[in-house]
């Protein structure tokens, strides 16, 4: 566990190129350096295979879509959010990481499983026929959680994930997929769009939104991403 007053943040970044890993998390690392935060940027996850590094770490912020991550490295990351570690991020950074790994899915707390589509009318054959407009909803446990303080209700017009979770998270927004002809299921289908998880004396912090460097720049996005970091880093 660290003995400095400043904090130290890992940023670990890489996967799939399409969620734009570096040009998303550099909008954070100015704010994680103002709020204390010595930050180490790392572009491949075999960091958290080495012990040391992850003693001294005091907040994890993971954007690593999909690609895959081996046993030593999962066991370390693991290990070190029970050790009081922060793990957060957001969209496919971290909800979408490591599909082959049941062990990692347990951690987080959500896997994303699709982003519903407009209608095939519409659609040209771009990532924006996965574009549509819809709202994150603050719960009620939301409302008395430091990191949606203040924001009831977002709008947006990007990817609107449909994420797999546990009753483990504290879910503090949720997201609601309406039913649509085209679409095969039957009943408005609610996944949680920003949760918490406690695991050993680590924090995990996780939001849906995030697809693009648009998205995390809404004023209500970015606040609860960065209200997000802060609130994962390790408690003393």
């Amino acid at each position: 566990m660290t003995t400095h007053e400043t904090r130290r943040a890992l940023v670990v970044r890489g996967g799939w190129d399409g969620h734009r890993p570096v040009e998303t998390t550099d909008l954070f690392v100015p704010f994680l350096e103002s709020s204390g935060f010595e930050v180490r940027i790392e572009e491949s996850n075999e960091v958290y295979a080495d012990r040391a590094v992850m003693d001294d770490t005091d907040l994890i912020l993971q954007s690593v879509t999909m690609s895959e991550i081996s046993r030593e490295a999962l066991g370390g990351l693991r290990d070190a959010v029970e050790r009081g570690t922060g793990l957060a991020g957001w969209h496919g950074g971290i909800a979408d990481s490591y599909r082959g790994s049941s062990d990692y899915l347990q951690l987080v707390g959500g896997q994303f499983a699709t982003h519903p589509a407009v209608s095939p009318e519409e659609r040209a054959g771009g990532e924006a026929d996965n574009f549509l407009p819809h709202t994150i909803d603050v719960t009620d446990l939301g409302r008395t959680h430091e990191i949606m303080a203040g924001i009831e209700r977002v709008a947006l017009r990007t990817e609107q994930y449909w994420v797999l979770t546990d009753d483990l998270n504290d879910v503090l927004a949720t997201t609601t997929h309406p039913v649509q002809p085209y679409h095969p299921w039957h009943r408005p289908v609610v996944s949680p769009a920003v949760w918490t998880r406690a695991w050993g004396r680590g924090r995990v912090f996780v939001a849906t939104p995030g697809h693009s460097p648009d998205v995390l720049e809404d004023p209500n996005v970015r606040t609860i991403v960065e209200r997000g970091l802060l609130w994962a880093s390790r408690t003393r």
